[in-house]
C-alpha cells in the first residue's frame, strides 16, 4: 500500500471520529439540578447557568394586559394589570424553594440552555401554558399546543383578558 493511500485512510478515520463525536455532542443531553432562582415566567438560574423554559412564551416582566372585572349583560368593563409580573409570581409559588431538574438539549443565541424543567414528574412548562402564564412557543414547538387550547377553553390565567403575543411585545417595546 503507498505512504499516501495510508494516509488518506488515517485522515479519513480521524474526519469520521470527529464526526461521531460532533454528532453525539450534538445529540446529548445537559441534565441541569438545584434550586433556582426566577427570573421570569420563562427563565430561570440554576448553579450560575440560565435557563430558557422551551416551547413556551410567557409575558414579560414590564408587560401589561388586560382582564375582565365586570360584566354587565352585553358590556365587559376590564382593567390593566401586570401580566408579566403575574407569570413570573406564579412560577416562584409553584417551585417555592424545591429542587427542579432541567432537561437541556441546546442553547440559544444567549446562551441560554433551551430546557423542559421538572418539579418531580411535574413538567413545569407544561404547567404554565395549562394554567395560561404562558403560551406555546409555536415558532419553536408544537409541545404545548393541546395545553394552550385547555387554558383558552378555560379562560385560565392570560386566557381570561386581553393580551398581546409576548414575542410581538418584545419586538414593539423595544
Amino acid at each position: 500500500m503507498s505512504l499516501m493511500k495510508k494516509q488518506s485512510q488515517i485522515l479519513l478515520s480521524l474526519l469520521f471520529i470527529l464526526f461521531l463525536f460532533y454528532t453525539e455532542k450534538l445529540h446529548s443531553k445537559e441534565i441541569i439540578n438545584g434550586y433556582p432562582k426566577i427570573i421570569d415566567g420563562d427563565t430561570l438560574v440554576i448553579k450560575k447557568l440560565k435557563i430558557r423554559l422551551f416551547g413556551i412564551d410567557a409575558p414579560e416582566k414590564k408587560q401589561k394586559c388586560k382582564k375582565i372585572f365586570l360584566s354587565i349583560s352585553m358590556f365587559s368593563f376590564q382593567n390593566q394589570y401586570d401580566c408579566g409580573i403575574y407569570a413570573t409570581t406564579a412560577l416562584k409559588k409553584k417551585i417555592k424553594n424545591k429542587k427542579v431538574k432541567c432537561i437541556s438539549k441546546s442553547k440559544d443565541r444567549y446562551n441560554r440552555y433551551i430546557a423542559i424543567c421538572y418539579l418531580k414528574k411535574l413538567d413545569i412548562n407544561k404547567w404554565m401554558v395549562s394554567n395560561g402564564y404562558a403560551i406555546a412557543y409555536k415558532k419553536y414547538s408544537k409541545k404545548y399546543v393541546a395545553d394552550e387550547e385547555f387554558a383558552k377553553q378555560n379562560k385560565s390565567g392570560l386566557w381570561r383578558g386581553e393580551f398581546m403575543n409576548p414575542e410581538k411585545w418584545r419586538r414593539i417595546s423595544n
